[in-house]
Formats: C-alpha cells, sequence, structure tokens
C-alpha cells in the first residue's frame, strides 16, 4: 500500500479517488481562477461606467481584444504544458515531464516579452484596428499606456496557474490569482471614484494588483510537490516545445477568437452604426459588456473542464477509460447546467446585469444592451458545451479535433454569419450570429465526442481480454 506522500508524488491518487471528489478539488479554484482572470477585466469596467460613462466603457472595449491575445498565448503555454504533465505522469515519465516544464517556462518569458514589445511599438494602429472610435481613442490610449506595464505579469501569472494546479495544488493557484482580483477591486473604486483618475486608474489598479499575483506565483516554485528543477530541464528541447504548443492550441484559439470576434463586431458597428438609431459609441459600449458578462459564465465552464484535465490526462495514459468517461459526462453535465442558469437570468432580468455598468445612461442605450442580453447570449448553454468539449479532446491527447473544435464556433460559423447579418439587417439582425454558431459548433462538438465515447469502448473491451488472457 503506498503512503500518502507516494500517492501525491505519482499522482496515483488520480486514479483512485472518487471523481466527485478530484473535481471538487480541482475545479473548484480553477473556476475560481478563471473567474478572477475574467474579473480583472469586468471591474474595470464597472467602475469606469459609473465614474466615466460609456464612453470609457467603449474603449475598456477598444482595449479588451489585446488582452485576451496576451491570456491566449499565455493559455497555449500554460494548458500545454500542464496537459502533457498529466499525461507522463500517468505513463511514470518523470524526465519528459521536467524537461516539458523548462521548456515551458522558456515558453512563458518568449510570449511575456513579445506581447510586451509589440504593444509598446505598435500601439495606435492596434487601438485603430480594435475598434477605436475618434469619441474615445484617448480613453482607450491612457488605459492600454498603463496595463502594457503588467502585461508581462499577466501573462506569467496565467500560464504558471495551469502547472500549480496539475501539481496537486489547486487552491494555491486559486489564491495566488485571487489577491491580485482583491487588490484590484479594493483600489479601482479609490482610484476611479475618488481620485477621478478615470481609465488611466483603472490601469494603475490592474497592474498593481498583477504583480502581486505574480510574486505568490513564483514563491510557489521554491518548493513544488511532484518534481524537482534541474539545469537540463532548462535545456531547449524543440520536441517538448512543439508538444506544449500542440497541446495548448485549442486554448489560444479559444482565446484568440475572442479577439476575432470582438475586432469584426467593432469593425461593423464602426461601419453600420452611423446610420442607426444607436450611433456607434453606444453598440460600441453594450458589446463591450456583454462579451464581459459572456465571459464570466464562460470562465466558469471552462474552470471546470480545465479542473478535469489532470483527471482525465492521467487515467487516459494509466489506460483507465471508465474513469476517463465518468469524468467526461460529469463535466459536461456542468457546463450545461450553468450554461442554462445563465440563460435563464439572462432572459428574465437583463436591466439589473446593465445597470452595474452604469445607470441612467439613456433610454436608447439600455433598449440595445437588453436586445443585446436575450439575443446574443440566447445560446450560451450551447457554447459552454462547445468549449468544454474542446478542452476534453485537449485533456485525451487529440489536439487537431480541440483546434477544429475551437475554431468552428467563433472563426467558421461566427465571423461569416456577422458579416452577413450585418450586411443584411444593421446592428440587430448581426446579434443572431451567436446563436447560429452555437448550434452549428454544438452539433460539430458532439459528433467528436460521440467517436471518442466509441474508440473508448473499444479500448475497454481490449482491456478485458488482455486481462483475461493474462
Amino acid at each position: 500500500m503506498e503512503s500518502k506522500e507516494v500517492e501525491i508524488k505519482n499522482g496515483n491518487y488520480l486514479g483512485k479517488e472518487r471523481i466527485t471528489v478530484l473535481l471538487r478539488k480541482f475545479s473548484v479554484p480553477s473556476v475560481l481562477s478563471m473567474l478572477v482572470a475574467a474579473l480583472y477585466n469586468i471591474v474595470d469596467q464597472i467602475f469606469i461606467g459609473q465614474g466615466v460613462g460609456y464612453l470609457g466603457n467603449s474603449a475598456t472595449n477598444v482595449v479588451y481584444p489585446f488582452t485576451v491575445f496576451a491570456l491566449a498565448l499565455a493559455l497555449m503555454a500554460g494548458d500545454g504544458i500542464s496537459s502533457l504533465f498529466s499525461l507522463y505522469q500517468g505513463k511514470g515519465d518523470e524526465k519528459e515531464k521536467e524537461r516539458c516544464i523548462g521548456n515551458g517556462i522558456l515558453l512563458i518569458l518568449v510570449f511575456a516579452l513579445f506581447v510586451t514589445l509589440l504593444g509598446f511599438f505598435a500601439e495606435e494602429p492596434l487601438l485603430w484596428f480594435f475598434g477605436a472610435s475618434a469619441n474615445c481613442y484617448q480613453y482607450a490610449k491612457d488605459y492600454f499606456d498603463v496595463i502594457l506595464i503588467g502585461m508581462p505579469a499577466y501573462i506569467i501569472t496565467s500560464a504558471l496557474a495551469g502547472l500549480i494546479r496539475a501539481d496537486g495544488s489547486p487552491r494555491y493557484s486559486m489564491f495566488a490569482t485571487c489577491l491580485g482580483a482583491v487588490i484590484n477591486l479594493i483600489l479601482d473604486p479609490i482610484a476611479i471614484l475618488y481620485m477621478n483618475l478615470g481609465t488611466f486608474g483603472a490601469g494603475i489598479t490592474t497592474i498593481i494588483g498583477q504583480y502581486a499575483s505574480l510574486i505568490m506565483t513564483l514563491l510557489y516554485f521554491i518548493h513544488p510537490k511532484t518534481f524537482a528543477f534541474h539545469k537540463s530541464s532548462f535545456r531547449v528541447s524543440w520536441r517538448s516545445i512543439v508538444g506544449i504548443l500542440r497541446q495548448g492550441i485549442s486554448s489560444f484559439i479559444i482565446q484568440i477568437s475572442i479577439v476575432i470576434v470582438i475586432s469584426v463586431a467593432n469593425k461593423l458597428i464602426n461601419i453600420y452604426g452611423t446610420n442607426s438609431i444607436y450611433g456607434v459609441d453606444i453598440p460600441l459600449a453594450v458589446i463591450g459588456i456583454v462579451m464581459k458578462v459572456f465571459g464570466i459564465v464562460i470562465a466558469i465552464g471552462v474552470g471546470i473542464a480545465v479542473g478535469g484535465q489532470p483527471i482525465i490526462g492521467f487515467n487516459y495514459g494509466a489506460k483507465n477509460y471508465q474513469r476517463v468517461k465518468e469524468t467526461i459526462f460529469w463535466i459536461l453535465g456542468l457546463n450545461l447546467g450553468v450554461g442554462l442558469v445563465a440563460t435563464v437570468i439572462f432572459e428574465a432580468c437583463p436591466q439589473v446585469i446593465i445597470d452595474l455598468f452604469g445607470k441612467d445612461q439613456g433610454e436608447t442605450y439600455n433598449a440595445y444592451a437588453v436586445l443585446c442580453f436575450r439575443i446574443y447570449l440566447s445560446g450560451i448553454a450551447l457554447t459552454c458545451f462547445q468549449k468544454a468539449g474542446s478542452i476534453i479532446l485537449q485533456s485525451l491527447g487529440k489536439p487537431v479535433q480541440s483546434m477544429i473544435l475551437s475554431i468552428s464556433r467563433d472563426v467558421v460559423f461566427f465571423v461569416p454569419c456577422l458579416i452577413i447579418l450585418a450586411q443584411q439587417s444593421g446592428i440587430e439582425g448581426m446579434l443572431y450570429a451567436a446563436l447560429i454558431s452555437d448550434v452549428l459548433s454544438s452539433i460539430l462538438g458532439l459528433f467528436f465526442l460521440l467517436n471518442e465515447f466509441i474508440q473508448m469502448k473499444k479500448l475497454i473491451r481490449i482491456s478485458k481480454k488482455e486481462a483475461v488472457a493474462s
């Protein structure tokens, strides 16, 4: 009988403990960490809406795609590392596990440097590209100038959170991320409402929180649980780097698709908003709010799925397919439940949520905001299913299927629908693109997952025959 310390060291508890207990252990901290990452932006937007107005919210909507791009690179590295980590742990391959960690950390540092330099040298074209209007450009620039300083901390912390969870410390990962969010939440109203620093103040409080989280994250690696750093771990291995990128590509696409959708939507609003009763700045502000709220729900769903990654990865590597199937069913069921609850809230009381981002914005503003919530978010339960399916496929070591499913909703289906409907029905009609793409991508996700279940059923049958024969 293995001691508790040995079981933790080799990850065997992932193959023995009840699935519900493991999901609670890993998914709850993961959900909270993902929520905190989403709340960094939404907290700023709430206080900016209260202190600056909808032009300030328009500005944060313009900057938001850049922060999501940074997060996309961070998660590609972080989720790729944690996914390979769990698979190698299930196989008992300590050498490859530690090599992927060392090379993954090098990759994270490269991404952090790249994003910071990109923002520094290409600020103006990026802001116009992401849909800034003449009215909100200066607000966006003030905000962007400051948060760029915090980008290295944001990327490193977001990427290493997944590795800390996979190492068996999901609570530590959660607390490290939450520390920054709490600091941001405390300082935001002081900087924006009392010191009247506007979007510049929101940026300052954000980076203070990000660097606090980074310090706590780095402290973890003084004494990690199941691995140690060696000089050889940091020797560049293209095999490890490619493996990390392959495993993390779907996480990158999930996030980068948000960048594409927001950028295209902002451009279409600039084109078609001028001829509507809503103008340009109201839809820019509202779409930004809706996307942030959308991100909160998706953070919960993705957090549940990401929390299940170590369980799926370990048991798949250990050929314990029945536990893999049970974990997948729990993840999908919980995601559908989250999506259905969110749908009821968005359809029944959208104005309550809208008012959080600033009251008395006018009847025209409220009319478009309610329309956005009730139409754009009507298929969010299907979105949760599709996003979870993509992460599950990633956990099974199926990066190609995961990547295809990741790009299907937002790139293959959403963007073309958005453009066509905007041309035909203006900025009101384009809101239906979300529901259409949710339905189509969920059908594709169901097809991929059913195929995996069929394959696992065959593998279970083979395993039983081998057990009888031995």
